[in-house]
Parts: C-alpha cells; structure tokens; sequence
C-alpha cells in the first residue's frame, strides 16, 4: 500500500505535557508514516486544523482575529468537500453572504471524489492560512511549514490560477480562498486596515499596576487601560506599553447564525454599537450616593478579592476535584436575578452548587475521588483555561479539546450521534464548520456586548474602591459609601500595630485584604511561590503575570464563559452525548511543572470533567480566582454561549442537508 510521510505539529493539550516557561512551546511529532487509504487518517482536514492551531500560538493573543480565522479556515475546507456532495450545500461558494457573492460554475464529474476533496480543500486552506498569517509575528516559521506541507502532499503551489473550469481541484481551492480573503476584507471586522478601531476612546487614563492604589479612575463603570514598562501578551509577544482595546466594536462582523431579531443597535460618539443578545447593564457603582446597584457591584469585585486567598497550596484545604464531586451543575440552577447570584456562588469557600455524577455512565462505576489541595487545583485552573495549555487563544483551545475527542477510541462518529459512522474527512470538516460557526458568533456577541457596556475589571474596581475606603460601618474609620465591603479575616481595616501598619503607621486607615500577594514575592518563577497573606488593597493584584494582568478588553460579560458554554453545546449535540467518551475528559498535571509565573502545583493530579459542560463551568470559574472576572460577567457568557452553540448547530445542519440555500 502507498504510504504518505507527514509531519504532524500536535498542542500540548493532545500530549499531555507541561507548562514550566514563560513562553508556550509547541511540541512536535517525527515524521510519521500513514498508510494512503480512501479514508485518511489524519484527514487533510484535520492536518490544516492543527497547522492554523500552531498559527494562532505563534500569532499576537486576538481571540476575536482567531475565532474568525477558524470558522473561517473550518469554511473552505468545508466548501471545498460540499462542492462534491449531492446533498450539502456549500456557506459561500455559489452563495451571498451578507453583501458579497461569490461564484460558482457547475463541475464536471470526478472519478476519484476523495482526491478531489483533499486537493480542494489543501489548496483553499493553504491560500487562506498564507494570507491571513503572512503579518504574524511568527510568519517565517509558520509559512514554511505550510509549504512543507502541501509538498509533503505533493501538491504544487505554484499552481495559482481561480480558473477551474478545466475541472482542476487545485484551481476550485484557489478560487473558494479567493472568496473567502475577499468577503474578509468587507465584513466588518476592519481586516483591510489590521482590526484598528475605528471610534472607541477609552474614558479612564490608564492604571499602572506596578504602583499603589487607582489615582487615574474617573469612572467606575467603564473600563480602563493598563499601563507597563513592557506588556506581553498570553502567546509571550511583546505589545507595547499601554495596550488598546481589542475589538469594541467587534459587533459589526458578519455573523454565522446570529439573526436579526437577536440584534440590537446603540449609539456612542456617533458611532453604531452592535449588540447581540443584549444582556442588559451590569451593576454600576455610585460613588456619591451608594444608590443604584451600588452593593451588587460592591459583592461582586469583593467575591473574586476573596476568591484570591484561596490560591495558597499551603492553606491544608483539600478537595475532591473528581467527577463524583464536582460538575452536573444544572442550567436551571442559574441565577436569574441578583439575589440569586450571591447564593449561586460560594462566597468564602469558593466554587458553585454542582453535586458530582454518581456514576461513569459508560463504566457504570462511581468515579474515583481524586484529593488535592484548593490552592494547587485553584491556580491551575487559572492557568490553563486562560488561553488554552499552548496559548491558541480559547476559541482555539476548544478546537484541541475536539479534536482530542476526535482521537479517542470509544468516539463512534455518527452525525448527533445517529445514522451511518463519518468517514474521518467528512467528520472533521463537519465538525470544524460547526464549532468555528459557534465561535465566531461567541466573539461577535461578547465582544460587541464588552464593546458597547466598556465595563471595568475588577483590578481597576478593587484597588479603586480600596483607595475609597470601606462601605461597611459608618461609625468606623475611613467610610465612604463606595468602597470595599468588609469581611471578617479577608477584607479588614488596616490599625495600630498592624504589619501593614507601615514604619510611620502611615497606612492605618488603609484597606486591606487576605489574597494571593503578588509578584513582588517572586523571584524566580521556577522555584518561588508568592502565597496567600494580608496585602494592602492598593497592592492587589490578579493572578498573572506582572507584564500582562488582566486581557486588554472589557470584562462584561466573559468571553471564556461564552466561547466554553457554546462548545460544549456544539459537543454535546455533534456527538449526541453530554458526556466525553469513555465518561471522562482528563489532563494531566504534573507537580512543579504546569504553573508558569510561579512554582507548582506542589502535586501532580489530574483535571478531570464527565461532561462537556462541566469543563465548560470550570472555565467560568477559573476566570474569578484568576482575578479576572466578577460573576456578573459569567452568568450571562454561560445563557448566550448556550443559545448560540445551539443555533450554530442547526444553522450548520441545514447546510449539511441541502435546505439552506
């Protein structure tokens, strides 16, 4: 049998290695020998999907460019199959979408259709991928391996012309990227000027975090730019000082499935903010009066301050992180008002109201429990649902839980679960088209929702209201009624004889709080631990790096929780099971290895889910004690990543049957 070389650029995610550098790393796999059989394995499909993962690591951390770029890419190669199937209908070729039209002339039959499809679809993606990264940071090394993979195919790239009228496969690749770099540089996103905003103005000067307290806020409801000596971003590039924000007026892309009654359209310096799903305002802070939302903003900032102490490995509190222990938390527990969102959320101990699974639905045994100390499960989590174990932003980190899934033996690949078993091609390409269409949306709607409410996060609200005082007791020092609500043993005023006191007792008065204390207390990453004690509020920092802090966009509402809960909607219904195959999802963590900024975890475990929304929820709560999102942002990620996985999903099945034209 003839056999193809191939040479395969796997994340982290499928290998189950560390993290340990500041830089993420990619891992790659020797050349392999895979037999050339009519159903691929790996397809071709599978082979670009993991080469635009690897494209996104090396690029600029944009979760709005690269959701875009994987439906995008996930689109052609899905064009490309549809143009040879009786039934399906391709997105863009032979259609409009939105304003632009791209065209299609009939093909002439084909003896080998599997030949065909792999050309067309290698040629589509190659065109597209070298377009779309030609200005990326890491473009030498990342335009090499595509060419090194179409030879590696033996596909000439030299072949350039759209005109496939002679039936070349090549030639229909060619023309359907062609379509797709087109439609880009027209959809809203503002690719023909790189994605620069083209009217938001931030209201706050910029916060420095590297120095005490908030001076600069003027607004404690809109958001605020952080300034550094030098920030780098989660794929380890440096980007300047004072980072921009990326995407407020992201609403303005064209959609997959998004509809028009789900849109709304608000005004701000004469400009259109788009919003889909409208979730409404968040709380907003009164800083004279302390009417209003005044005491949700206030719980809400002050529960991820206290969620911060629970990241002290040290602290003899132990979990049972098992399936049996944690997950299975039921959508109609979600808060549907305030009053529920403090009960929903364990204020002091942390976590949610999930209950555990009482069995491996496949195994039918109960899933053994795993113990570990809160704090080591607590900052891995943080960590490696930021943006994925090798940074490909979590839309992409999604596309490696997939394809991870993909791989496993106990997956049987019937469409919803039903019907005849997919060949690998089909599979693959059906399921990229779906959860890119999922992503895209997720993007369009967090980010045009962050865009038009401009929220603040909670660094900025933290050390802002700190500076404030405290809200709790008029008849104690420094009341003001908007500062930080007090908590015995958390959140306390600093007094005589304090250690915080100062040498001149010049910080009695002050604020201060029991949370992670910072990278001040960090030397060398790789053996030093900053732990959990008392810090003064001015000094409180998120759990990341010193040179990145909190993502350079607003925080209302979570794109973790929006992106995550839509893939897990899209997973559960491609596979036609809420449960990963075999019952259980897992990685693994190995002892001071996995944490970057500082040591650990102190032991090695394993994360573990049963279901896909369970990992999807342990993302939403990562995103607290990583200090990056108060709950008001991750309720309503998790209800609109819900409706949008699910339309998604059956906007992609008209496709597939032919019905939408």
């Amino acid at each position: 049998m003839k056999k193809l070389s191939l040479f395969l650029v796997l994340p982290c995610f499928l290998l189950s290695c560390g993290g340990g550098s500041t830089k993420p790393t990619v891992t790659s796999v020797p050349v392999i020998e895979v037999p050339l059989t009519p159903d691929l394995a790996p397809s071709v499909a599978r082979q670009w999907n993991e080469l635009l993962l690897e494209s996104i690591r090396t690029d600029y951390a944009r979760p709005t460019v690269h959701s875009r770029n994987l439906f995008h890419v996930s689109s052609v190669m899905y064009d490309a199959w549809a143009a040879f199937d009786d039934i399906a209908t391709p997105y863009l070729l032979g259609k409009t979408v939105g304003d632009f039209n791209c065209s299609h002339s009939t093909l002439a039959e084909v003896e080998d259709v599997i030949a065909v499809r792999n050309e067309a679809i290698s040629f589509a993606s190659y065109r597209l991928l070298t377009h779309r990264f030609a200005n990326s940071p890491g473009a030498e090394d990342i335009l090499a391996k595509y060419d090194q993979l179409m030879e590696t195919l033996n596909y000439d790239i030299t072949h350039i012309t759209t005109d496939y009228s002679d039936g070349s496969a090549a030639a229909l690749g060619n023309h359907i990227a062609q379509c797709m770099i087109d439609f880009g540089l027209q959809d809203g996103s503002n690719e023909v000027n790189l994605y620069v905003n083209e009217s938001y103005t931030p209201v706050n000067e910029a916060l420095a975090p590297a120095l005490e307290g908030n001076p600069n806020i003027t607004d404690f409801n809109r958001w605020q730019p952080l300034a550094f000596d030098n920030f780098i971003d989660q794929s380890g590039h440096p980007s300047g000082n004072t980072p921009e924000f990326l995407g407020p007026e992201w609403g303005k892309v064209l959609p997959f499935a998004l509809s028009d009654s789900d849109k709304s359209v608000f005004q701000r310096d004469n400009f259109d903010y788009i919003v889909y799903h409208d979730p409404g305002a968040p709380p907003y802070l009164d800083v004279v009066e302390g009417g209003g939302t005044s005491k949700e903003y206030q719980w809400g900032f002050s529960l991820v301050a206290l969620w911060s102490s629970h990241l002290d490995p040290s602290d003899e509190v132990m979990w049972d992180i098992s399936p049996g222990a944690i997950g299975n938390t039921n959508i109609r527990t979600y808060p549907k008002n305030h009053e529920e969102l403090e009960t929903f959320y364990k204020t002091l101990e942390g976590g949610d109201p999930s209950i555990g699974h009482a069995l491996n639905p496949v195994t039918e045994q109960p899933y053994e429990a795993q113990w570990v100390p809160r704090g080591d499960y607590t900052r891995v989590l943080a960590e490696f649902w930021a943006d994925g174990p090798d940074s490909e932003t979590p839309p992409g980190h999604w596309f490696t839980i997939l394809n991870k899934v993909n791989d496993d033996e106990n997956l049987v690949k019937r469409f919803a679960g039903t019907g005849d078993v997919l060949g690998a091609l089909e599979w693959d390409v059906k399921s990229y088209f779906i959860l890119g269409g999922a992503m895209h949306d997720s993007a369009v709607t967090a980010w045009g929702i962050k865009g038009w409410y401009d929220y603040i996060r909670p660094i900025s609200a933290i050390r802002g209201m700190g500076d404030l005082g405290q809200s709790t007791d008029t008849d104690l020092s420094s009341y003001h009624v908007g500062g930080l609500p007090l908590e015995q043993g958390f959140i306390e005023i600093v007094e005589e004889g304090d250690s915080l006191a100062g040498a001149d007792n010049e910080h009695i008065g002050k604020i201060k709080m029991k949370g992670w204390r910072g990278p001040d207390f960090i030397r060398n990453p790789s053996v030093d631990t900053a732990g959990v004690g008392w810090v003064l509020s001015e000094n409180w920092w998120s759990y990341q790096r010193p040179s990145f802090v909190t993502p350079p966009f607003a925080g209302y509402i979570s794109g973790h929780s929006t992106f995550s809960r839509a893939a897990a909607e899209v997973l559960t219904r491609l596979t036609g099971d809420e449960f990963f195959p075999g019952g259980m999802g897992e990685f693994e963590i190995e002892a001071d290895e996995f944490l970057v900024f500082e040591n650990g975890p102190t032991v090695s475990f394993t994360l573990q889910w049963a279901t896909y929304r369970d990992a999807s929820d342990q993302t939403s709560l990562s995103r607290i004690w990583g200090g990056i999102h108060p709950p008001v942002d991750d309720i309503p990620g998790r209800l609109i990543g819900e409706e949008i996985g699910n339309k998604a999903f059956e906007q992609a099945q008209l496709y597939y049957s032919g019905q939408q034209n």
